[in-house]
C-alpha cells in the first residue's frame, strides 16, 4: 500500500541546474523554517513536556517524504508505504500507531501530524512533526504502563487519519481523540500547536517555490540530499570496516522481574554500504520495554550519530538512506510480534546510541565514546491537589553524558541535544511539589583522562497525597568506561516517608502511593570515562574537587593525593600513580564493570535491589 497524492496539475517536477548561491540561500531559508516550526510550537503548546521541554521533532521533506531539514527523519516513509487513502490538498494527517505507520513513531503518547504541502494544485513537499503528549489514555496516568503486555493497554490507536480533509476540520474525530485522554486540555492545545508549526513550514516552503520557481526548490532539495549522501558515503568508507564486529550492551530489566535484555549488533561493510545485523537480540519482552525499531528509525538515529561526531557541519537529513542496510529479527526485542506492548520503548531506544558507539568507535578508539545517559528517565506524579483538582506531571530526567575524545562529559544533561530541563520554577508554580535538591552526584561519573558526566541528584518532596510510577535504567548495568576509563555510577531511587523510614524503589514501578511530606531522591547514572585516569592533569582532579565533582576520595581513583587543604600532593601522587598503574596493568578497549553474572551476584549489595531474573522466550 502507497498514499496516493491527487494533483489537479500533473506536471511533473523536474530537475535542472541551480547555481550554488541559490541552493546556500534556499538550503539556510528550509532549516530556518524548520527552526521557525519549534519557535511556532514552543510558544503555543501547554503541556511542560513540549512548551519547556521541547520532547517533539520537526521535519521539512522533499514531494517523496525524504526528510530534507529537521532533527529526526523517517517519519514520512513509514507513513507513505502503510496509507493507501487519496491525499488532497489542505489534508492534515494525524497518527500515533506503530504498527499501522511502520513505525513511522514508536510508542502511542508520540502524536504525529502530516501537512501535504501543495503550490497551485501541485504537490511540492511535506512538513511534519510529532510530540509526546502528556497522555493517550490507557491503564494508567502517563500512558507508559510497565505492566501492559499489549499495546491494547496503553491506550489510544489512532490509525493514520485525516484530522483536517480539504481544510475543513474533522471536529467528531478530534473530539473522539481527547474524550480517550485524561489530559484533553493540554492535548487539544499540543496538537493544534503541532498542526500550526506544520503549516507555518508549508508556508515558507510555498514562498520559496514561488520566489525561484517549483522546479529550482526541487533540484535544490535534490542537491541537498546529494551533498548528505556523498558526505555519509565518506564517513562510511572511512569508518565501517569490510570484516564484521560485534558489539553488545543491555536492558536491565523489564519491570516485572525478567532480565537483563541483550541487544545485539554485527556491523559490517559492503563496497559503499554499512550493514547493521541484530541477529543474536533478545526476543520480545512480554512487557512493554520492546521497542518497534524500523529500518528507516535505525538509520536516522546512525546518520545523526555519526555527523555530530565526525562533522556537525554536515547538514543532517535522509539522503544517505541507500548507503545503509539494516536487518532486524522478527519477534525480537526491537521488532516485536503485534500486539506487543511497546509504551516503554525508550529504555531499548536509548540504548541503541550505546550499541551504535560500541560497534563504530572499535576501529578508531581515538574517537570511541564511554556509554553515557543512554535513556530518557521518566517520573509519573498525580492525583487530585487540594482544591479537588487532578494534577498529572511527566517529567524527564537528566544525568552524565560520557567522557570523549574532546574531553569531559556534560554533567546532568539530556540524550537529547535540545532538550532543556523543566525549570523547577514551573514545576513549583503548576504542581504539588517542592524541589529540595537539584545538583550533580559527586563521583557518579567514570574516572579517564576526560571524566564522565555525574548523575544528578533531584529530591521531590511531594505536598499532596497521590501516587507516583517511575521509568529507568542503568541500575545494574553499568555506563561502561573506554580506553582505560572507568564505568559510571549507577542509578537509584529512595523514597523517605514522612514518618522517617526508607524505601528502596525498583527503576521500574508504578501505583506507588505516597503522602505530603514524603520525598523522592532521583538519583541518575553518571557517564562511562574516557582514558586512562592516572594520566589525567592532576589540577584538574583538584578542580573537580574544589567544586564538588569529586570528592578528596573520588579523587584516588585518578591516582591524585590532596593534603587536608586540597592542595595535591605531588611525591604521594607520583608514587601512587605508578603502583596504580603497576597494579592494573595495561587497560583494555571496554570496562563495563565484570561480566553479567558478576554484576548480578554484587547487585544486591550496591544497589539494595535483587537482581532480575533471566527473561524467558517473551512468547
Amino acid at each position: 500500500m502507497t498514499a496516493t497524492i491527487l494533483e489537479k496539475n500533473t506536471k511533473a517536477l523536474e530537475r535542472v541546474d541551480v547555481d550554488i548561491v541559490t541552493v546556500d540561500i534556499i538550503e539556510n531559508a528550509l532549516k530556518n523554517a524548520r527552526v521557525e516550526m519549534d519557535a511556532v510550537l514552543f510558544r503555543t503548546a501547554m503541556s511542560p513536556g513540549i512548551r519547556e521541554q521541547g520532547d517533539c521533532f520537526p521535519m521539512i521533506a522533499n514531494r517523496d517524504g525524504k526528510m530534507v531539514v529537521g532533527q529526526f527523519g523517517s517519519f514520512i516513509y513509514g507513513f507513505m508505504q502503510a496509507y493507501d487513502a487519496e491525499i488532497e490538498e489542505g489534508d492534515i494527517i494525524i497518527t500515533n500507531d506503530p504498527y499501522m505507520c511502520n513505525g513511522a513513531v514508536s510508542h502511542l503518547p508520540d502524536w504525529i501530524v502530516l501537512v501535504p504541502i501543495f503550490k497551485d494544485n501541485r504537490h511540492i513537499a511535506w512538513s511534519a512533526m510529532f510530540g509526546h503528549m502528556s497522555d493517550n489514555g490507557g491503564m494508567v496516568p502517563g500512558s507508559i504502563p510497565i505492566e501492559a503486555t499489549t499495546i491494547f493497554q496503553e491506550g489510544i490507536r489512532i490509525p493514520p487519519t485525516k484530522l483536517y480533509k480539504k481544510g475543513e476540520l474533522q471536529s467528531e474525530i478530534l473530539e473522539l481523540i481527547l474524550h480517550n485522554v485524561r489530559t484533553s486540555q493540554w492535548n487539544r492545545f499540543d496538537l493544534n500547536a503541532l498542526v500550526a508549526a506544520c503549516n507555518t513550514a508549508s508556508k515558507r516552503v510555498v514562498e520559496l517555490a514561488e520566489r525561484f520557481g517549483d522546479d529550482i526548490l526541487h533540484s535544490t532539495m535534490e542537491i541537498m540530499l546529494e551533498r548528505n549522501n556523498m558526505a555519509m558515503r565518506q564517513i562510511i568508507e572511512m569508518l565501517v570496516p569490510e570484516e564484521p564486529r560485534t558489539f553488545e550492551d543491555y536492558l536491565c530489566d523489564d519491570g516485572v522481574g525478567k532480565g537483563p535484555y541483550k541487544i545485539k549488533c554485527t556491523l559490517w561493510r559492503e563496497g559503499s554500504t554499512a550493514i547493521f545485523d541484530f541477529e543474536g537480540t533478545d526476543p520480545q519482552a512480554k512487557s512493554s520495554i520492546n521497542f518497534y525499531l524500523s529500518e528507516e528509525m535505525f538509520k536516522m538515529f546512525f546518520g545523526a550519530f555519526t555527523i555530530n561526531l565526525f562533522d556537525p557541519h554536515i547538514l543532517f537529513n535522509d539522503g544517505f538512506y541507500d548507503l545503509v542496510d539494516v536487518r532486524i529479527p522478527q519477534g525480537s526485542l526491537l521488532k516485536p510480534n503485534y500486539p506487543a506492548a511497546l509504551s516503554g520503548r525508550t529504555h531499548a531506544l536509548g540504548r541503541i546510541f550505546d550499541v551504535m558507539g560500541g560497534l563504530l568507535g572499535q576501529g578508531v578508539p581515538e574517537a570511541l565514546n564511554a556509554a553515557g545517559f543512554s535513556d530518557s528517565p521518566h517520573l509519573f506524579y498525580s492525583g487530585y491537589d487540594k482544591k479537588g483538582e487532578w494534577f498529572q506531571l511527566f517529567q524527564i530526567g537528566f544525568g552524565g553524558v560520557p567522557g570523549r575524545p574532546a574531553g569531559d562529559g556534560p554533567d546532568g544533561h539530556s540524550l537529547w541535544p535540545s532538550f532543556t530541563n523543566v525549570p523547577n520554577e514551573f514545576i513549583e508554580a503548576y504542581f504539588p511539589l517542592r524541589i529540595e535538591k537539584y545538583e550533580p552526584i559527586c563521583d557518579s561519573g567514570g574516572a579517564g583522562l576526560h571524566r564522565g558526566g555525574n548523575g544528578l541528584r533531584v529530591a521531590y518532596c511531594f505536598l499532596c497525597d497521590g501516587d507516583i510510577a517511575i521509568h529507568d535504567e542503568r541500575w545494574l548495568t553499568y555506563p561502561w568506561g573506554v580506553n582505560g576509563g572507568e564505568p559510571g555510577q549507577r542509578s537509584s531511587k529512595l523514597l523517605v516517608r514522612v514518618d522517617g523510614s526508607e524505601q528502596w524503589l525498583p527503576s521500574k514501578c508504578e501505583g506507588i502511593e505516597v503522602k505530603a511530606g514524603d520525598v523522592l531522591y532521583f538519583n541518575t547514572w553518571g557517564g562511562g570515562g574516557w582514558g586512562d585516569p592516572f594520566v589525567r592533569d592532576a589540577e584538574l582532579v583538584r578542580q573537580d574537587v574544589e567544586r564538588g565533582l569529586v570528592s578528596q576520595e573520588g579523587a584516588l581513583r585518578y591516582g591524585v593525593v590532596l593534603d587536608r587543604e586540597g592542595q595535591i600532593d605531588a611525591s604521594a601522587t607520583e608514587k601512587l600513580r605508578k603502583e596504580l598503574t603497576d597494579e592494573r596493568g595495561e587497560p583494555g578497549m571496554f570496562n563495563f564493570g565484570g561480566t553479567i553474572e558478576e554484576i548480578k551476584a554484587r547487585c544486591l549489595e550496591e544497589t539494595h535491589l535483587s537482581p532480575p531474573e533471566a527473561p524467558g522466550t517473551g512468547k
